[in-house]
């Protein structure tokens, strides 16, 4: 049987949140306005860490500025984040924690609620080429911008989407729930339709509903950070 770690990545791989810290970046080097992307950014994490984030609103809200800047701007100034922010804040638990299910022979995925654009190249950093993450929909239209549209292609990867993008991984793979031994780690109660779902579950670093929900199940929970 075949072994699949899955794993979800802010404040579970990385001590922060990605969406977030790449938002703050973005208003760092000017591209939006302190205060109004400030207040707005911090809302809607507020409304993730109460599981009643409208996804599709954030995804429209945080892709704006890239939108606006193109596609070379947007992928030069993730590199600047990906050496300032990302870089220094991927520890040596989170790396040996990957290397020993990598040493096991298991097949090693990322799923994340944030959208691809910000995650592949953390995914890659991380050792991982297996990502689901949300997907953004491009402009083909004849004459178009070919770049980002501020929509969601597909099913996102949040809430149960997290279980329905792992099936269809799954598919595409010809393998099923039954024919894998599946283990997943995350910090967030917004993940809890995978947990229920996977062999093992295992709360990461988790919040204060996950820990509850943890302890009451008898889940394993890891403090990859303490």
């Amino acid at each position: 049987m075949k072994n699949l770690t899955l794993f979800d990545l802010d404040h579970t791989l990385l001590p922060l949140d990605s969406d977030h810290a790449w938002g703050e970046f973005t208003t760092k080097i000017g591209w939006t306005d302190p205060v109004l992307f400030k207040q707005r950014n911090d809302a809607f994490f507020a409304q993730y860490k109460a599981g009643e984030l409208k996804i599709a609103d954030y995804v429209r809200f945080a892709t704006q500025a890239m939108k606006e800047q193109g596609e070379a701007k947007s992928k030069a100034a993730h590199a600047q984040f990906m050496a300032s922010v990302i870089q220094p804040a991927i520890k040596k638990t989170a790396t040996d924690l990957i290397a020993k299910h990598r040493a096991q022979g298991d097949e090693i995925i990322t799923v994340t609620a944030t959208n691809e654009f910000v995650t592949r190249p953390i995914a890659t950093a991380l050792g991982i080429n297996e990502l689901i993450a949300v997907q953004l929909e491009t402009d083909s239209t004849v004459g178009g911008t070919c770049w980002i549209t501020g929509e969601i292609k597909g099913v996102p990867s949040a809430h149960e989407g997290k279980v329905t993008r792992v099936e269809a991984w799954l598919a595409a793979h010809q393998l099923s729930w039954g024919n894998v031994h599946t283990t997943f780690y995350t910090d967030s109660y917004n993940d809890i339709a995978l947990l229920e779902k996977v062999n093992v579950p295992i709360a990461t670093n988790p919040d204060a509903r996950l820990r509850a929900v943890a302890q009451a199940r008898g889940w394993q929970i890891l403090e990859l950070f303490s």
